[in-house]
Order: structure tokens, then C-alpha cells, then sequence
């Protein structure tokens, strides 16, 4: 089956500039000609996201992401290339050609969205029949709504082995197809497929777009694990979804509420607090945090007050600040959970916990308050502990005038001097600077010794000769009419690294055939290799255009071509050596 056309590509992407879809997802600054903004794909302060509006590609010199408009939707819609290009059409009203291309990989998640769909349909049949009374109870018991139970899909798993594979079966569904949305396994004998949730309370997992994506599912009875969640699939990954964000999405509010569990999620969304998620049985991730920036620019953390969710807490805090997020805390009394307050309070529940979010303190009160609990303020040495954590803190505050307030506060609490408190923050900052400097060098001597180059393994042993090979490639996509000079001094084979060799092949078959070099990038190669072009056409912007330096590139990658390898010199004849030699004295004449 053939690809998808160059004409299309071309097509689609005209018709979907880069710069205003990606200004749809997050905030962009023009800078010159091009665009910067703080990167939607990972948490970051300082803006390191960048898109070239000449070349149609973004990069981001933070996490490495980078790609086309096409990968762009990939990457940010959590979508396969056919889905990410559909997508695309339907937005500029294009129409899709039909079979004329490969769409095995997205037809199999279509069918993963439409299993998932019916069997949360078939889990709500069966918890509103008699075989889910046990489970009806028991989400009745936790005072949720049939409203409530309805709006979430919330259904009931059977205490048996095979009744969502045979159901499955029925509709349609292939055994591979079920097992590739992880709702049913192969048995150790390998003869028959089995149910992954049975006689459990189910929770479906739906995505942005309202496809239900997995499911989570609490047990009935006392086997572990209490709550089982779907592996990650085509369609789902766990660390980079969120319970009800669906719902979230929604909510006139700029800022998430972040619960543990799903409970808590659907009693608040019940109680009115539709700005309510939870992770999926796993601690915050980054990929979370960048994904919540997306929707609000605040998150309160709302985590049960025993000491896991206390280090939970302490964790997020950390992880959603990173990613430029203001963080409040939640802290309920008598260490209830949000599920159990809001109970608690009946009809009231509202009302006890806007009360509770009105008083909540920000992340840095919180953990100011928590450290302070851990020390005797009548022991001399306590509070000398004290002092010192909390000056640690207070250096983590990008703000001035944020710290300042804080050393007044430390100051009142502990009797200390605000000047001896701001001298001690101060030369904490300049460690802090120091060490910041340190990383940064030793992170651009890992980018000169090209040691974390996955894509070109070979740059690192080759360091002059793929960095010349990578600016020639940069310059002959930017000067498609240097081709022919370039082809009468260089050929592929004096490519040292098979890589940048790959590239400089592709790019000139591309321009001999009167195709632009860039159209079909997101087609034609994967995802980190279209971070690597990116990453050398943001490189190219830099470097001068001249044919001198086109030139330069030419001279250094024959130069380094000639030089003998450790294997040219092992396995040489006596007279292939001598010539080797002969050769290197005479360049240096």
C-alpha cells in the first residue's frame, strides 16, 4: 500500500501553519521572524521552545523535541502519524484520499477506542443488573448519585473469567484486538484469553476527546491490588494522563484540583468542583505537570494527610513548580481524605470545602509549616536546624521580593535578625549559582562530546567530521541550488557517519526530484530523528551562508575522510602503511 503523496503533505501543512496551531495549545513571543514560548512537553520557567517559521519545525532546547506541524499534533494530542494527519485535514476541511496509503497501526487503535468504548458499556449494564448489586451498593454507599454514577460511566466487573471476552467476541472483536487494549490476557496455557478486571467497580479512563482510553477498577473483595489499572497501550499511557481531565477541561477556572484517587475526583465533582483530577495509580510525572500547564496556571494539591501522601505532596510540589505552575495546598482537618469531607459534610459539602480552598496556603507556607513541625523551637539547636532548612527553602524562591517576605516571617517566628537571615539566602544563592554554572558547562561539554547523540551513535568517535557533515546538510537544505557544486566535490561515501550519509542522500534526492527537503519529514523518519534535523537546522540559523563556509564543511569532512582508522592502520600491509604515512606528511607541507 502506497504512502501518503508529497502533494498532500504539502498541502496539509499549508493549510495548518505551525506557529498558529501551536499558539492554540500554548503562549508564543515573536523573535524576529520566529517564535519562542516555554515548551508544552515538558515543565520548564524559562522559555526554551522554539519554532522557525521559515522552515515550518519546531525544537525545543530543553527536552529535544522536535519535528513538523504533523509531529507537533502528535506529540501534544497523544495521537499515531495517520490520526495526527487526519486530524489536520478535518481542521483545514480537507478531505482524506482514499487507500492510498498504510493505516494498519491506526485502524488497530480506532478498534482499541471502540473495545474500550463498549466495554464500559458493558460494565454499566452490568452494575445497574443484578449481578452488579454488590457494586451499585457500594458506589451508593459511598453517597454517589445515580446522576453521578451515570455522568462518570462508572460500571461493575463480574465475578467470572470470560464475560467481557465472550461479550467482546460477540460484538466483533478479534482475541488480538482485546489483548492489545490489555481488557483480556492470554491463560499460562496459552488456550484461552482471560478477563484483566473481574468483580470490581470500574472506572473508565477517558481522554480530552472523549475516547475512553482505559479503565481503573477497585476489587470487591480483600486480594490485592485494591485498585488495578490498564497497562499502558497504543492509546494510553499512564504517566501521561489524568482521571476526569475530560471534565476538567471544561471548568471556568484556571486553576486543577489534584486528588490521589477516583473517588475523591467524582466526590467533588458532585459537591460542584468540576476542576478536579487524579493521576492513575502512579506518582506525579512531568509529562502530567506539563500536561495540566496546558489547561490552568495554578494547581492546588489536595493528597491524604498520612505520611505518603505528605511525601507525595512534597514531591508534586517540586515537579509542578518546575514546570512553571503556581502550587497551593490543600490541607483538609482531622486528615480526612476530599472523599470522606465531603461526606462528612452532606449537603453542606460545597460551602466546607470552598471554605477550606479560601484558607489554603501556597506550596512555600506549606512547606515552611511542615519543616517547622519537625523542630523544637525551646531547643537552641532545633532552631538552628530549623533556620538552616528553611534558608534552603527561601533560596528555591525565584522571586526577590518572595523571598523577602519569607526572611520577615523566619525572622518573626525565630527572633533572628532579617539582615542575618537575607546573608545567609545570599550565599546560598551564589552556591546555588555556582552549581547551576557547573551543570550548565558540564552539559555543554556533553553537547560537544556529542556522548548523548542517540541518534548519530557515531558523532561522539567522529566529533570534527559530523559536526562539518551536519552543517553542510543544514546549508544545503537552506541553498537547494548549491546541489550540483556540492555533488561535483562530495560524494556520499566520503560521509564518515552513516547517519548525517542517510541525510545527505535523502535531502538530494529530494531536491533532484524537485521536492521540497522538509515536506515529508514526519513521514519518512522517526520521531528522534526528526528532533536531531531540527535540532541541526536551529544550529544552521546561526552559521554563516557563505559559500566559504560551505566550502570549510567540504574541506573537513574529505579531510576527515582520509585520515586512517585504528582498523585501516591494524590491518595494512607494510607498503599500505608506508603510503599511509606518506600521505599524512604531506598534508602537513
Amino acid at each position: 500500500m502506497a504512502r501518503l503523496s508529497d502533494d498532500f503533505i504539502s498541502e496539509i501543512k499549508y493549510r495548518n501553519d505551525l506557529g498558529e496551531l501551536a499558539a492554540s495549545y500554548m503562549q508564543l513571543k515573536r523573535r524576529g521572524r520566529d517564535l519562542t514560548g516555554l515548551c508544552p512537553f515538558h515543565g520548564e520557567k524559562t522559555p526554551s521552545f522554539h519554532i522557525s517559521t521559515e522552515h515550518g519545525l519546531f525544537h525545543c532546547f530543553g527536552c529535544g523535541a522536535g519535528g513538523d506541524v504533523i509531529t507537533f499534533v502528535m506529540k501534544i494530542e497523544n495521537l499515531d502519524y495517520m490520526e495526527a494527519v487526519k486530524f489536520l485535514a478535518e481542521r483545514a476541511g480537507m478531505t482524506m484520499p482514499e487507500d492510498d496509503y498504510d493505516d494498519s497501526l491506526s485502524k488497530l487503535r480506532t478498534r482499541i477506542y471502540e473495545a474500550n468504548r463498549e466495554a464500559a458499556r458493558f460494565f454499566y449494564q452490568k452494575l445497574v443488573s443484578k449481578e452488579g448489586s454488590e457494586g451499585l451498593a457500594y458506589l451508593r454507599n459511598r453517597g454517589l448519585a445515580d446522576t453521578t454514577i451515570r455522568h462518570f460511566g462508572l460500571g461493575f466487573a463480574p465475578d467470572e473469567r470470560f464475560a467481557l471476552g465472550n461479550h467482546l467476541r460477540s460484538r466483533g472483536f478479534t482475541e488480538s484486538e482485546m489483548i492489545a487494549a490489555n481488557l483480556v490476557f492470554k491463560s499460562r496455557s496459552g488456550n484461552s484469553v482471560l478477563d484483566r478486571f473481574y468483580n470490581r467497580v470500574m472506572f473508565p479512563i477517558i481522554d480530552v476527546r472523549g475516547n475512553v482510553i482505559a479503565f481503573g477498577g477497585r476489587i470487591m473483595s480483600d486480594q490485592k491490588p485494591k485498585y488495578l489499572n490498564t497497562s499502558d497501550t497504543l492509546v494510553f499511557n499512564k504517566s501521561n494522563n489524568l482521571f476526569s481531565l475530560n471534565n476538567a477541561k471544561n471548568a471556568k477556572s484556571d486553576a486543577l484540583i489534584l486528588c490521589e484517587g477516583y473517588m475523591d475526583v467524582i466526590s467533588l465533582n458532585q459537591a460542584g468542583f468540576n476542576n478536579a483530577v487524579a493521576t492513575l495509580g502512579t506518582a506525579l510525572t512531568p509529562d502530567q505537570a506539563a500536561l495540566m500547564k496546558r489547561y490552568c496556571k495554578e494547581v492546588l494539591i489536595c493528597y491524604d494527610a498520612d505520611d505518603a501522601g505528605q511525601k507525595a505532596t512534597a514531591r508534586a510540589i517540586e515537579i509542578l513548580r518546575r514546570a512553571g505552575l503556581i502550587v497551593r495546598v490543600i490541607t483538609i482537618p482531622d486528615g480526612k481524605d476530599p472523599d470522606e469531607f465531603i461526606r462528612r459534610h452532606g449537603d453542606k459539602g460545597h460551602a466546607a470545602f470552598q471554605n477550606i480552598i479560601n484558607g489554603s496556603g501556597n506550596d512555600m507556607d506549606y512547606r515552611m509549616q511542615r519543616l517547622r513541625s519537625r523542630y523544637n523551637m525551646e531547643s537552641t539547636q532545633d532552631k538552628l536546624n530549623y533556620l538552616n532548612e528553611a534558608v534552603k527553602l527561601l533560596c528555591e524562591l525565584d522571586n526577590p521580593m518572595e523571598r523577602e517576605i519569607y526572611a520577615s516571617k523566619l525572622s518573626d517566628e525565630t527572633g533572628v535578625s532579617t539582615s542575618s537571615i537575607k546573608e545567609q539566602v545570599d550565599a546560598g544563592l551564589k552556591r546555588r549559582q555556582r552549581a547551576y554554572r557547573k551543570n550548565e558547562v558540564s552539559r555543554a561539554q556533553r553537547s560537544l562530546s556529542a556522548r548523548d547523540d542517540k541518534v548519530n551513535i557515531q558523532h561522539k568517535d567522529h566529533l570534527r567530521a559530523a559536526s562539518a557533515e551536519e552543517n553542510l546538510i543544514g546549508y544545503l537544505i537552506n541553498h537547494p541550488d548549491k546541489l550540483t557544486y556540492i555533488h561535483e566535490r562530495l560524494r556520499p561515501e566520503d560521509f564518515t557517519t552513516d547517519f548525517n550519509r542517510k541525510l545527505f542522500e535523502y535531502f538530494s534526492e529530494r531536491i533532484l526530484n524537485n521536492l521540497d527537503p522538509l515536506t515529508a519529514l514526519s513521514r519518512d523518519f522517526t520521531a528522534d530523528e526528526q528532533s536531531k534535523i531540527a535540532a541541526v537546522m536551529d544550529k544552521q540559523a546561526d552559521m554563516p551562508q557563505t559559500k566559504n563556509a560551505l566550502d570549510e564543511y567540504i574541506d573537513i569532512i574529505l579531510d576527515e575522510k582520509s585520515k586512517p582508522t585504528e582498523s585501516d592502520i591494524r590491518n595494512s600491509s607494510d607498503k599500505e602503511f608506508a603510503d599511509m604515512l606518506s600521505r599524512l606528511k604531506d598534508k602537513r607541507q
